[in-house]
């Protein structure tokens, strides 16, 4: 029955949060209860409680809403391995997206992409390099994700004690790295193990560390059940393994694939019982007739109450986690009761998020080959000649999942600004980013020959690698077939090589590319990622010495697709840094700088240590180059006798570091229970007695090209087995 009481409890801000969500259900009819299960939620007039759109995207700025700040792209952040940066970052992220939500309420504007419930981040473990939405990802490492994920949610939900910034999604909820062609009917065969070491940890951190507020469920199934209707992933473990009080919200069209696509049901109105009684809380339909995907989705929720798959009882229970968001927003208080709504709107594309998205493309920059020092150039240089198709190109900043930049730097352009003005720079394309031509061949050895240096700007773009129907020259609706350059851009270089002069290659994309070629002829070689707005500024901030590069490879660069197994395969053996048994082109962890570092004074708290206690390893770092630097040390471990399949070694730990000439600093790393163990067949999570070979370094152990020495050690664990919850 309706609560018809005048007297609005729900709007008492003193009143405890469950006591006002339980009055503002009361007061809703079944109809008015089911217009708030879609995405663009309808509005409540006679509670005076606005229509309100779910959908928002924060991926690396705020997406599809106008200007807005274009950070780099996620695998770029990644690649930073810095967590203050990304802390700042996603900061940034979060006062423009208040900033804008408050001036479109002004306005009277509640459209979709005007919210303050975000569908980000994407945790996914980038598994396989011709997925074409790795981009999105923080790589291929469960640690290195977990650690950026639960930051950067942090950072966007803020650290108020009552109110909530934002409410951060992570996303797809679980074992989404398949085609994309593919991924409204497939089923990720996924072992237990795999399961929990690869596929869930950074999704468990997220809620359980980063207390993310919602969750995204994926398109595809898990051994054979929808992911947002799955009751094994959304009940089982999310909220009572991990307890987790949020809302799920469904990929967009998923709850349409449960039956028209997977098949597991026969009609709408199964599949929507099925995924609210799983858990799933909110349903974005994705078309464009959206007024008829709402209707059609109201309908079957009504017909599933009716035909009895579905109790009332269940609708207010998922609600009740809706609602709760809406609350920790603040949206059913005063304005001057919710601090965050005071953030000005000209934080939005201002100078010191520009300033921010500089450094971040800065730091995210890779050097994999500097030969004989040739980086930095001078700037005095008279002639350059800059050659390729993604030099002068906005795409290649962007990314996917962008917003408006009201300015943005090209590779090019950055380039010009650097130099000296007596400099001339030369430039051509010299060839389509994809297609065989040799067309402007002739152009681009003429400006090389008059050159002293040459800059060649090669790699991949958003057009070949993305989402679904996004990546329009994709040679899968989004993922790539083939690792290596596209089209013709390894015959301009081979061209250009012939005239001896100095190359230096900048490569862009968000994945990893396949270069041996280029490798063993091209002195400099640095990866760029897709460096946001001011990326061209940062490129030329490390190719000409105005900052040290630091960057490290998120993900493991392989000589070719010989390498990788079938992209439909969820095993993880063969695959990524961990269960990688050949030599890669470039491995997971690599970067180098203009400088070098010498670790020594290894320091280790007890070599024997009893299983269940935390374990202190220190290390000295010092800059032993002629300047100042950024150093990622890294600490990976080596399960050596486990009576079962474990990783060949994991991340564990890691810190960027500042050290300038000849300083040193001491970094200490303490080790949990969790660090240290291992997962079994089964899936569970334990630590037994054995001996753990652990290293310190620049990079993974075993790669070492001018990366600087390292320092190893072991210790044992001793004691009664394990079994961590």
């Amino acid at each position: 029955m309706v609560n018809t009481d005048e007297n609005p409890r729900f709007l008492d801000y003193n009143l405890p949060l469950e006591k006002r969500i339980e009055d503002l259900i009361s007061r809703l009819t079944l109809d008015e209860k089911i217009s708030q299960f879609l995405n663009n939620a309808m509005s409540i007039d006679r509670l005076n409680i606005p229509k309100y759109d779910w959908w928002n995207e924060a991926l690396h700025g705020i997406g599809f809403a106008g200007v807005a700040t274009v950070f780099p792209q996620a695998i770029g952040l990644a690649a930073s391995f810095d967590l203050d940066l990304m802390r700042e970052v996603a900061k940034a992220i979060s006062d423009e997206g208040r900033a804008k939500h408050h001036e479109a309420v002004r306005n009277d504007q509640r459209k979709i992409f005007q919210g303050l419930t975000f569908w980000s981040p994407n945790v996914n473990i980038f598994r396989d390099p011709r997925w074409g939405r790795g981009q999105e990802t923080y790589g291929e490492d469960p640690y290195l994700t977990s650690q950026m994920g639960v930051t950067f949610i942090k950072g966007l939900q803020g650290d108020h004690p009552k109110y909530l910034k934002l409410v951060a999604t992570p996303k797809h909820y679980a074992a989404y790295s398949g085609l994309e062609y593919e991924r409204h009917f497939f089923d990720a065969k996924v072992s237990k193990k795999d399961l929990f070491e690869t596929y869930l940890p950074a999704f468990e951190a997220c809620i359980k560390e980063g207390k993310a507020e919602g969750i995204m469920g994926a398109y595809n199934r898990v051994n054979g059940e929808p992911c947002c209707a799955s009751k094994y992933l959304l009940q089982d473990i999310l909220r009572e393994k991990w307890k987790f009080k949020g809302h799920v919200v469904s990929d967009c069209g998923a709850i349409k694939d449960i039956y028209e696509n997977h098949e597991v049901v026969k009609t709408g109105m199964e599949a929507a019982a099925m995924a609210i009684n799983a858990g799933c809380d909110l349903f974005c339909c994705l078309g464009i007739a959206l007024k008829k995907n709402r209707k059609i989705r109201w309908e079957w929720i009504s017909s599933a109450i009716q035909e009895g798959l579905l109790s009332e009882d269940t609708i207010d229970k998922a609600l009740r986690r809706l609602f709760r968001a809406k609350f920790l927003l603040g949206m059913f208080d005063p304005p001057k009761m919710v601090p965050y709504a005071a953030i000005p709107y000209e934080v939005n594309d201002s100078h010191a998020h520009r300033q921010l998205a500089i450094q971040a493309a800065r730091k995210s920059l890779v050097l994999l080959k500097n030969e004989n020092n040739i980086l930095p150039l001078k700037k005095t240089i008279k002639k350059i000649a800059v050659i390729g198709p993604t030099a002068d190109n906005k795409d290649v900043l962007l990314g996917n999942y962008f917003g408006t930049p009201s300015k943005y730097t090209t590779i090019l352009r950055g380039i010009k600004e650097k130099v000296n003005e007596n400099s001339n720079v030369y430039f051509v394309e010299g060839c389509p980013l994809k297609e065989k031509s040799e067309d402007e061949f002739n152009e681009a050895i003429r400006i090389a020959k008059e050159a002293e240096v040459i800059i060649m700007v090669l790699g991949i773009s958003p057009r070949l690698e993305g989402e679904e129907g996004e990546a329009f020259e994709s040679d899968l609706t989004g993922d790539r077939v083939d690792i290596g350059l596209p089209g013709s851009q390894n015959s301009l270089l081979n061209k250009i090589h012939e005239l001896g002069k100095p190359i230096i290659l900048i490569l862009t994309g968000g994945s990893a590319l396949s270069f041996a070629e280029a490798k063993k002829i091209v002195p400099a070689i640095l990866f760029a990622w897709y460096p946001g707005e001011e990326g061209g500024k940062a490129v030329a901030d490390v190719i000409f010495g105005d900052y040290n590069p630091a960057g490290r490879l998120p993900v493991t660069f392989y000589k070719s697709v010989d390498q990788i197994p079938d992209i439909r395969d969820y095993s993880m053996k063969g695959r990524t840094y961990r269960y990688f048994e050949e030599e890669p082109l470039y491995p997971f962890g690599f970067g180098l700088s203009y400088t070098h570092f010498h670790y020594d004074n290894l320091n280790i708290s007890n070599d024997k240590v009893r299983i269940g206690e935390d374990i202190s390893i220190s290390v000295e770092v010092e800059n032993t180059g002629n300047i100042f630097g950024e150093e990622v040390i890294q600490l990976y471990l080596s399960n050596v006798t486990s009576k079962f399949i474990v990783p060949i070694r994991e991340l564990k730990g890691f810190r960027r570091m500042i050290l300038h000439k000849n300083e040193k600093k001491v970094v200490k790393f303490t080790l949990h229970p969790h660090d240290y163990s291992t997962v079994d067949m089964e899936g569970n999570r334990i630590v037994d007695p054995g001996e753990i070979f652990f290293t310190i370094g620049g990079s993974q152990p075993g790669f070492r090209e001018n990366i600087g020495n390292f320092v190893q050690g072991t210790f044992r664990l001793v004691g009664e087995s394990l079994l961590l919850a």
